[in-house]
């Protein structure tokens, strides 16, 4: 026996679906109850609960689709006998998922109002807004009924491309043309059924420049926890290896998983370049054995100290060296032995 709130609720709800290719992706689609909609998002998606509403007056329609390599979805909803309804994504969600990813949201058709970091955010049909997954997030339907299409941005991969992470900002919004291109790329990829192509990876960061173009953050944003950890990392993964002289910035970041571009946007960050670090510890290191090289009465050669170093051009590090201490290195241990000497007589 079909329960008559769900029954006006789906056919409120297909009544209400849009025309046209961007749309029809849902029509088919089965609806679904509260719980079902809801225990079909978690997988991917996280968790998300409808709020403030009988459960037998919500419906729901999702149909998954790649775009561009990237998971999307075109997710429809409704609530019978109401005006509004309530979606929430709470902190403890986020922790308890750990779903950590970016979205762009699409707005098909309907009304939003979405709340995030403090921000109230009014989308109208053909808006674009950035949600960050990782935080606490709800969204309010006006007049009953909305149809966006969400598109998930791997943070790690979106973040490395663009060399900073993407926020939303009121400002975001003054960028039109942006917005349009981004929009146009992505309904043109749904409405062509979009599959894996020799393309699909031009396309995908043409998304993610799109993205960074539409919600970059301002110069003054504060270096990230996120940021600040991975740079920790990439300290790490120099001091272990910057005595190997094919080291270098680019085999960094490989290592790392990021791009060049992202680790030497980290390093400047911090006013220094990551080549300037490898050559800071470079030089303690060779300085070190400068010292001990003198105390022992050593006769190692410094050319071997150099290349034990990580310096694979002697004349580089001897240019490097006197830059940094103010002397050649084959002075390096006896001056500070005869100043230690010089400084002892009475």
């Amino acid at each position: 026996m079909v329960d008559s709130n769900a029954g006006a609720a789906a056919a409120a709800l297909s009544a209400q679906e849009p025309m046209g290719t961007w749309g029809d992706a849902v029509v088919d689609a089965p609806a679904l109850s509260c719980d079902a909609w809801r225990e079909a998002l978690r997988p991917a998606w996280g968790r998300y609960d409808p709020k403030d509403l009988e459960q037998k007056t919500f419906f729901g329609k999702m149909i998954t689709q790649r775009v561009c390599g990237l998971v999307g979805m075109h997710l429809a909803s409704t609530a019978h006998r109401v005006t509004a309804h309530r979606v929430e994504r709470t902190q403890r969600d986020a922790r308890l998922d750990g779903i950590d990813h970016y979205t762009a949201l699409f707005l098909v058709a309907g009304g939003i109002t979405m709340i995030q970091n403090e921000q109230v955010v009014e989308l109208t049909t053909g808006d674009t807004v950035l949600v960050d997954s990782g935080r606490p997030v709800t969204y309010v339907t006006k007049n009953n009924y909305a149809h966006c299409f969400v598109l998930q941005l791997p943070r790690r991969a979106l973040v490395s491309h663009l060399g900073f992470e993407p926020q939303y900002a009121q400002g975001n919004r003054r960028n039109l043309r942006a917005g349009r291109l981004l929009l146009q790329l992505v309904r043109d990829a749904v409405e062509n059924d979009d599959m894996e192509s020799a393309a699909t990876n031009y396309m995908r960061l043409a998304i993610f420049d799109l993205v960074g173009a539409l919600f970059s953050a301002p110069d003054s944003t504060p270096i990230s926890l996120n940021s600040d950890k991975l740079y920790t990392r990439l300290c790490n993964i120099i001091k272990d290896r910057f005595a190997d002289s094919s080291l270098t910035p680019s085999k960094v970041a490989t290592e790392a998983g990021i791009s060049l571009r992202y680790l030497q946007k980290l390093f400047t960050m911090r006013n220094m370049t990551c080549t300037q670090f490898i050559n800071s510890l470079r030089l303690d290191y060779a300085a070190s054995l400068l010292q001990r090289r003198t105390t022992l009465k050593g006769v190692q050669p410094i050319s071997e100290i150099a290349y034990a170093s990580g310096f694979g051009d002697y004349s580089h590090f001897s240019r490097l060296f006197f830059s940094r201490f103010g002397h050649p290195p084959g002075a390096h241990g006896r001056l500070d032995g005869a100043n230690e000497t010089s400084l002892s007589k009475p």
